[in-house]
């Protein structure tokens, strides 16, 4: 008899579950809203503005800023988003009340993969974060150290020009030799040598450098709505999230350990890579909180995933931009080959004379941010920013893209236009200057700028040096992002490569 109320009880189990999600919802929205809050959009129940983002946050956002204003208050779920747009919104944030924005909120999946958090990127603002952003501010990316990596930048370059030379094709995937570029000099300044690829202690296939990274990247990004409501943490368990970030978390830690456990047990000889500099600072006990392994591991993993994907994609809008504006173009060129020696590669000597290169970057960076949404902060105390009233605890996005944009800061700002960083204005994207900030600023900005700005500039010049590119027949340039939290074209750079004749 008993068994006929099945039916019933199933058919209940819907409108019991979202009766239990309601309650949760209310209960946690029924703290006291600030006083004076941002303007906000309007929000739906459960959900909050969730379904406002669309597949290109940085895109949605800015639509969002230009009815609400350069600071608004979304809600994900029940948490509130700050959404800062403007200079002026990112200056009270970044550097008025930098110290109250240094957090980081809590990430399920980046701890998954950095190890709990004991990297410097995504762990919490604290001793253990200053201690983790000095060593690589003043150990493993200092000028002198990012210095003496030129010969290994050089080398790189030279091998990827090569390859193109000696290509048995005049269409090239530009794409991905750019990526192998980034990839092959992050790993023998950080790692002391080229390594195959990812995996294959325990008898799996090993994966190139690129698809690993590349998965991190995307997996990173993930939308985790157990991080706004920790109770639908099951979601990402049953749909197989957490089990793909714990597959590649082992994936890449059995690879760290075994490169930790080379440099251990080999004298090193000539110039020291990152994971020297981070074992010494281990042996000598050089810091208050000691050094732990997964330290050490986690902080390589940043400086990959960053270096890497960032940098990459950084080159590639910037031969894409210049494709579509072949005056720019002919004017880089000409600069360069001016500068270089005819039949000699581009040296890292040669960059200085290269005012309208640099231009071109920054330029690029202004458009093409590679991470447009900088990674996310949270207001540890309750403050005022820009008048409003923001709670602790709220989680801050400052949209570089959007800022990139604004008109109050840029004339034209949707044109490609790299005259306007000459003539006299100075402005540079080290995080002093608030209306280009590609690479964020303040306590939690880039720490490898100087080491991406030198790779950018050295690739850019050699391949307008040494080609003259265009787009195969019939073929358009296709300008589609791709959907991740790294910003890099939706469809590779495919393109016909003319060695030049001086």
């Amino acid at each position: 008899m008993h068994f006929s109320l099945y039916p019933f009880i199933f058919s209940l189990l819907p409108s019991f579950l979202f009766l239990v999600f309601l309650l949760k919802w209310l209960s946690i929205t029924a703290r006291p809203p600030p006083k004076n809050p941002p303007p906000s959009p309007r929000k739906l129940p459960l959900i909050g503005n969730l379904h406002q983002m669309g597949p290109f946050p940085h895109r949605s956002l800015h639509s969002l800023s230009q009815v609400h204003g350069p600071l608004m208050l979304l809600h994900f779920a029940a948490a509130p988003v700050l959404i800062a747009s403007s200079s002026s919104a990112a200056r009270e944030i970044m550097k008025t009340h930098d110290l109250i924005f240094s957090n980081r909120p809590k990430s399920t999946i980046s701890e998954k993969i950095l190890y709990g958090g004991k990297d410097v990127v995504f762990s919490p603002y604290g001793e253990y974060w200053r201690q983790m952003r000095s060593i690589c501010v003043l150990q493993v990316l200092s000028s002198k150290r990012v210095q003496s990596f030129r010969d290994v930048r050089e080398e790189e370059t030279a091998l990827t020009i090569k390859k193109i030379s000696d290509s048995s094709s005049d269409v090239v995937n530009l794409s991905k030799l750019i990526v192998e570029l980034t990839a092959n000099v992050v790993c023998r300044a950080a790692l002391g040598r080229k390594y195959d690829g990812v995996g294959g202690r325990g008898g799996g296939a090993r994966r190139g450098f690129e698809e690993v990274l590349g998965e991190v990247m995307e997996v990173i990004g993930f939308f985790d709505i157990g991080d706004f409501v920790p109770w639908l943490k099951w979601v990402n368990r049953v749909n197989g999230v957490y089990g793909r970030v714990e597959r590649l978390a082992k994936e890449l830690d059995e690879f760290l350990e075994g490169v930790v456990e080379e440099h251990e047990g080999k004298e090193r000889k000539g110039g020291q890579d990152f994971v020297d500099v981070l074992l010494e600072i281990q042996r000598e006990n050089m810091v208050e909180i000691p050094l732990q392994r997964d330290s050490i591991k986690a902080l390589i993993l940043d400086i990959f995933a960053a270096g890497t994907d960032t940098t990459s994609a950084t080159i590639e809008w910037v031969m894409t931009e210049l494709l579509r504006h072949p005056q720019a173009m002919k004017k880089l060129q000409a600069e360069v080959r001016l500068i270089a020696q005819p039949n000699q590669p581009v040296i890292e000597d040669d960059l200085d004379q290269m005012p309208y290169l640099k231009a071109v970057i920054k330029e690029t960076l202004r458009l093409h941010p590679p991470i447009p949404i900088i990674l996310p902060r949270e207001s540890t105390k309750d403050i005022q920013v820009m008048g409003y009233d923001i709670a602790a605890g709220t989680r801050v996005l400052v949209n570089a893209w959007a800022i990139g944009q604004d008109p109050a800061s840029w004339d034209e700002p949707e044109e490609f236009r790299p005259e306007r960083f000459l003539n006299g204005r100075s402005i540079d994207f080290r995080g002093q200057d608030f209306e280009f900030i590609p690479f964020g600023a303040g306590r939690r900005g880039c720490p490898g700028i100087q080491f991406a700005a030198v790779l950018n500039e050295l690739a850019v010049a050699n391949l307008v040096h040494k080609f003259d590119f265009a787009l195969p027949d019939g073929v358009e340039l296709d300008v589609s992002e791709a959907q991740a939290i790294t910003v890099h074209k939706k469809f590779p750079l495919i393109l016909v490569a003319t060695p030049w004749s001086c």
